[in-house]
């Protein structure tokens, strides 16, 4: 018997939606306040639209809603209903409270500290709201269907697409300008991850090592991590060893390289990057 989903409490939803709100109003702070008076852009829909709104005198936040409507149509059909209206609410606030914003005019006229605290601003409300189920940008809703038709992967459509914006940026606003717009969307698709992530990334690390129960004994009670035994088999001489995975802080990957060299200098280790951990036992703090 297949066990049915819980549904989304209310509370729940009430919340989602209040950091929504949040995220949104960031980025309207971010854009208005900062880069929009200093005609610096980010990249993708938004990108897209601040350029339309420079040639045509057009509102931004009516833009924004025009040009990403279509591909909101294609998040309800191809990523689902909540994710829809969450997104449809993320863009519709920001475009209301970006109006308000413009008779309070510019927070800093100097181009760098616009692109830098503006990115930064940007970034963390656009991660607010996709760490919340929503949406600013649509660009990726094309790049995740276009990829199924096109051999190249979402990431790198989304680079393409943001070489030509900035490519037409340089022509309408000045290639000053355009590098400027450059170092918002980095500094902004950071600030994205840091978000999205949370401050207290994680690492997974898979260790080869014939000491392996030593080892995972070690890690438990020097680190106070528990630890996943594999069985795995060795590709060229067939032969069969335990494999430990265990998933650790940033800050305590050296401390576990450490105990790894002491117990079996020949251990092989692979350290890789986790978007994000839940359940099980897992805590964050530092032993």
């Amino acid at each position: 018997m297949v066990k049915s989903h819980k549904k989304e409490t209310l509370g729940h939803m009430i919340l989602r939606y209040i950091f929504i709100s949040i995220g949104a109003t960031l980025a309207a702070v971010g854009l208005e306040l900062f880069l929009i008076p200093n005609s610096v852009i980010d990249g993708g829909i938004i990108g897209v639209s601040l350029i339309l709104n420079f040639l045509t005198g057009i509102p931004f936040g009516v833009l924004i809603l025009i040009v990403n409507l279509p591909f909101l149509f294609f998040g309800y059909k191809h990523i689902g209903k909540n994710f829809f209206f969450s997104s449809s609410y993320a863009i519709a606030l920001l475009a209301i409270v970006e109006f308000p914003l413009k008779s309070v005019g510019p927070f800093v006229t100097d181009p760098l500290l616009a692109t830098v605290f503006g990115g930064l601003i940007l970034g963390a409300g656009v991660g607010l709201v996709i760490r919340h189920g929503g949406a600013l940008d649509g660009t990726e809703i094309l790049g995740i269907l276009l990829t199924k038709k096109i051999p190249y992967s979402v990431g790198e459509f989304v680079m393409f697409f943001n070489i030509f914006i900035f490519g037409w940026a340089g022509f309408v606003l000045g290639w000053e300008k355009a590098m400027y717009s450059i170092l918002t969307y980095y500094i902004a698709s950071k600030a994205i991850d840091a978000v999205i992530q949370g401050l207290d990334e994680t690492k997974a690390v898979i260790i080869v090592s014939d000491e392996y129960e030593e080892l995972g004994a070690a890690i438990n009670e020097r680190l106070g991590r528990s630890v996943t035994k594999l069985h795995g088999k060795g590709g060229y001489n067939e032969s069969e060893k335990d494999v430990i995975y265990v998933v650790v802080t940033r800050l305590e990957i050296s401390k576990l390289k450490q105990i790894a060299h002491d117990i079996d200098p020949s251990a092989f280790l692979t350290i890789m990057n986790t978007q994000e951990t839940h359940g099980g036992t897992f805590k964050s703090e530092i032993h």
